[in-house]
Order: C-alpha cells, then structure tokens, then sequence
C-alpha cells in the first residue's frame, strides 16, 4: 500500500465519524486507536453513507480481527484486507470494500518528515543520496502513533524512536517537546550519544518529496519560502534545489539510444541529440517503410516495475495501475509525416495534443501535418479529411476522419487539440488555461472506451511534452484515489525521465507544474466542500439543536457527550483459500 498515513493517532470515534462523513466517500477508512480497550485499534469505514466500526486485536504478538489471518504489524493488516476484495465481510456475507484511505494530516510541515516510509527505504535512501549527519523522520511501523529520527552516522544509519504521547514527544527519558519540530531543533544544537558511545550528530535533513495532495499548499509555501531565503545568501533551495537534484540524477537515465543514431534515421530527428530510448521506443510495425518514429511510449506502471527492477522502491504501488497511456514525439519534420500517420493509425490513437505553434520566434517547431479545414490529404496508404475546426480560447480543436487503404470499410475519428496560449519562452501565468485545456481532452478520450495511447508532442517532445504529461498524470492519480492520497512530483519526473530522456526540462515547467497541481487541488476542494454544505442541508431539520451543541462543544475544543460507536463484532475475514470456495455467480 503507497501510505499508512490512514492512521490517525487522537481522534476518537465520532470524530471519526465526521472525518468520514465528511472528507471521505462511501470505501473511505481510517484506523484509530480503541477508546474502550486501550493497546487495541478500530477500522472505521464508510458504507452506504453510514460509518462501520471494526475491533482490531493487538495481542503483543500480532494484530487480527478477533479471529481469521494474522498479521506482524497494522500496517500489514490494513493492507492485506484493501488489496484482498471480498476477504473481509460481515457474517451475512455482506462485503466490506476498503477503497479510500482516509489520512491524517502530517504532524509537521518540515520537509525532513517522510511520512510512512520503511527503516529499509530510509537506510537505502541515507546510504545512496545522503551524507554522514544526513536525517530524517518517519512514522514508526512497529509503534503505530509513534515516530523514528533516522541519522547515517559513519557510513551506518542510527534508528532513534520518537515517543508521541499527549501531544508531545520525547526520545526516551529525556526532555518532552510540543512538536516534532522543536524535538530535532533541540538535537541539532545537542548532539545525542548512544550507549556505545557513538556521537548522533544532525547536520542537514534529507528532504521528502513525496506529500498528501491535499498538503500541496503547505508544500508550495515551504518552498518559496526556502527559495527567497536562499536567493539572499546566494544560494540554492526550495524548488531551485529540487529542480537541481532532479537534473543530478539524470546520470541514471543514461539508457541506449542507439537505434535513432543510426545513419539510415538521422534525418527523422528534429534534434540531433534528442533521440528515443530504444527500450521504450514505438516500433513501427507495417511494410511501409522503416520501423523507426521518434517517439517513446510512457506507462507509469512498466515504469515503476523498472524502478523495482533496479532497486530503487522494494515493491510495486498500486496507484499506477489503470493509468492512461501516452506516447511523447517530437514535432513533425517534412519527411516524418508519413511516419506519424503510421503511428496515429497502428497504436489506435484518437487524441493528438500539439502544445506548440507551427513557427516561434521565427523559427520551424513543427511541420504542419493534418489539411486544411475542408480538404484532404493523403500520406503514403493514410488518407485524412479535416472536417471540423473549432478555435476556443486557448486552442483549436479539429477534427479528423482517417483512413487507411489496407482496411477500406474503416473510418476513424481523431481530434486534434492544439494549444497555443504557452509563451515563447516560460510558461503560462495562469494555470487555469492549461488546466481547462486538460479537462477537455481528457473527456473526449474518455468517449473512446478501447482508444490507444495519447499522443502528444511539442517540438523536441521533451519540455512542454513532459509538463503537460506530468500534471495529467498527477491529476488522475487524484481523480482516482482522492484529495488524500500521495503525490510525488519529482519521483514521477524521475519515472518519466525513465521512459524519455529529458522530459520537463526547465525550473520554471518544474515550478509551474506544483502551481497547476495547487490550483486543481484548491478548485477541487471548494466544489467537495460545497457539496458537503448541501448535503448538510438536508440533514439539519433532524435534531439540529443536538447537531449543534455537538459541533460547539468539539470547536471549542471539548467533548460532545455522546454513546461510543457499537462496534460491529460480527465481521467474518474470509480467508484466501475460504474465498476460493465463495460461490461464484455464472457469467452473463
């Protein structure tokens, strides 16, 4: 599972229940800790627009629900019944979905805390990218609520726990600190010793990346923050370091490219050393001509599966399943127009996306490749009729019925966006154009159900490209797993710089896309808000003076007097090898 941050340390079970009711959707859970029998935990879902409560046991030795599997730690247990459908159920059979992590917010906005990450990912992290005095924070896996200060202390990592209890955290016997902030401020200046006597010192945090979607402002604010900050004393942080460690690592990605340097493809490159990885590389497959386009296909999830490969995460993220497809080009040159037709035609594509004019700044970008409105060309055996042409305010979609003469009865609709409102040089000012412009092709993808790839290209195929690829990308992440799961910009970078070299290519596109990703999340979260308020609407005419005493008491910081939530006991975890003989419905 990407996060264990489902687990919220201080609430209780009708804070819970807000939380849910809510932030969440009907699949939507958290964990808490058990009011009733401390040492113990609650599952908390939404169902049916009510909130279920599930017991979870901690024996000291393995956590379980009061029977069924069991398992070494809560996480492993919340995991095991999110990615197993239909494993957990009520006694009548009624099916119990954990769909939408509902998580809690970060105890702090300090860049050095990691969230859920493993010992094992924070020692491969230090050892690789860090240097000795390197730190960080993360939440404990063994102590649910608690946290770990790992340093890499003399080519080792040192695993320091951090007690959190009462809102406030210590390390053990020493002096108690309000935040987790102030804890390591006060052991930067104090260096700790261990009992070996082996001086922990903290000199430079590593920083995290990876946030809540929902946590992107905080994130935004720090960043600027640290970059104005660091302009004063000439020197680089905030998103200027991000940026620069980002391009640093570009050394990893120096994969084959040896099939575009060939003689005989030269000329198919607008760059000549802007070539396509030749892992990722589409392959034309037809007779009519050579197999070679300057194109690369990006797949988030073989991407990911290549970082596994390598040793760069321990195991696959379910996020990345069912994302859409893509394939980044470059912009057409004379004698490559044929070859894109080939390609539109052979991968099924139905939405191609220029983000760059014919000509800037006087200079060729791309080769006009589709006919005029009204007219129609034919390329080698592909024929296209140009039959639609719309300019909206920051584009002009078109519309193209193709043709191909090796299947005559088959004619396919294919739109063209073509965005013009990104500057010469920069990016644009206001994110909502591009934002807009995403919306739209996107919907219209969406009317091609068996659709191919997305193509989209600028000039080089690389910059603009990769902007826009990576905020489309990150979007749908959100649209799939909600405001609160996690993104990670830069990571995503990496994975698509994995797949085509150079993709986003300037600080400002890295910059511009954490705004675009900002404003999304901000637009996003007022409608969620607004249709809550409706919602609520209707509910207020049943005992609103309750409903309102409720709600003051918990803003004032007190406890609504309330029955704690029945816990549902009769939950039946269903084994893998009891699912097997589940009966199963025939096939329709």
């Amino acid at each position: 599972m990407a996060s264990r941050r489902w687990f919220h340390p201080n609430i209780s079970g009708l804070e819970g229940e807000h939380l849910l009711m809510q932030r969440g959707f009907n699949g939507s859970f958290l964990c808490r800790p058990s009011k009733s029998n401390p040492g113990d935990f609650t599952l908390s879902v939404r169902r049916n627009d009510e909130v279920t409560h599930i017991k979870i046991q901690s024996t000291g030795d393995y956590y379980d629900l009061y029977g069924g599997e069991k398992f070494a730690t809560l996480a492993e247990l919340v995991q095991h019944y999110t990615e197993g459908h239909n494993q957990l159920r009520e006694r009548n059979g009624h099916v119990i979905e954990l769909k939408f992590p509902l998580n809690s917010a970060d105890p702090t906005t300090e860049r050095w805390f990691h969230g859920h990450i493993s010992g094992k990912e924070a020692e491969r992290c230090l050892t690789e990218k860090g240097r000795n005095g390197s730190y960080l924070v993360r939440e404990s896996h063994s102590n649910p609520g608690d946290f770990v200060l790992s340093v890499r202390t003399d080519d080792k990592v040192t695993h320091v726990m951090i007690r959190s209890k009462d809102g406030r955290y210590d390390v053990g016997g020493g002096e108690q600190f309000d935040t987790l902030a102030d804890l390591v401020e006060h052991y930067r200046k104090n260096p700790m010793v261990e009992t070996s006597g082996l001086v922990v010192h903290l000199k430079q945090p590593f920083n995290a990346t990876r946030i809540s979607a929902a946590g992107i402002k905080d994130r935004v604010d720090v960043l600027e923050r640290e970059m104005r900050s660091a302009k004063e004393e000439n020197s680089k942080a905030g998103f200027e370091e991000e940026f620069e460690v980002l391009q640093q690592m570009e050394c990893k990605y120096l994969l084959p490219r040896k099939v575009g340097a060939r003689p005989e493809n030269k000329a198919k490159n607008r760059y000549k050393n802007i070539l396509p990885f030749d892992h990722t590389r589409v392959q034309l497959t037809d007779s009519d001509g050579g197999d070679y386009i300057n194109a690369n296909y990006i797949d988030m999830s073989k991407a990911q599966a290549m970082q596994q490969m390598e040793g760069l995460i321990d195991k696959l993220d379910s996020h990345w399943d069912n994302m859409k497809k893509y394939i980044a080009t470059q912009g057409c040159l004379k004698d490559t127009v044929v070859d894109f037709w080939r390609m539109i035609w052979q991968e099924n594509s139905r939405i191609i996306v220029m983000t760059t004019k014919e000509v800037e700044r006087g200079k060729n970008k791309c080769v006009k490749y589709w006919p005029d409105r009204g007219n129609t060309k034919t390329w080698n055996k592909i024929c296209v009729t140009s039959d639609k042409e719309q300019s909206m305010n920051d584009y002009v979609l078109r519309q193209f019925s193709v043709q191909h003469s090796d299947y005559p009865d088959e004619v396919r609709e294919i739109f063209h966006f073509h965005f013009k409102s990104w500057p010469d040089h920069g990016v644009p000012q206001e994110p909502s154009r591009v934002l807009n412009f995403l919306h739209d092709y996107n919907n219209k993808q969406e009317s091609f159900p068996d659709a191919g790839p997305i193509v989209v290209h600028c000039s080089a195929g690389i910059g603009r490209t990769g902007t826009f690829i990576l905020i489309d990308i990150v979007l749908n992440l959100i649209k799939q797993h909600g405001l609160d799961c996690e993104i990670d910009i830069h990571r995503t970078i990496q994975m698509l710089r994995s797949q085509r070299s150079g993709m986003v290519q300037t600080e400002a596109q890295y910059k511009f896309i954490y705004h675009a990703v900002q404003h999304h999340i901000e637009t996003l979260s007022q409608r969620v808000q607004a249709e809550v308020q409706n919602q609520k609407v209707g509910r207020e005419y049943i005992n609103t003076k309750k409903a309102h005493e409720d709600l003051m008491a918990l803003n004032k910081g007190g406890t609504a007097q309330y029955e704690e939530p029945k816990l549902y006991e009769n939950i039946n975890p269903v084994s893998k090898s009891q699912l097997k003989k589940q009966p199963q419905l025939p096939k329709k």
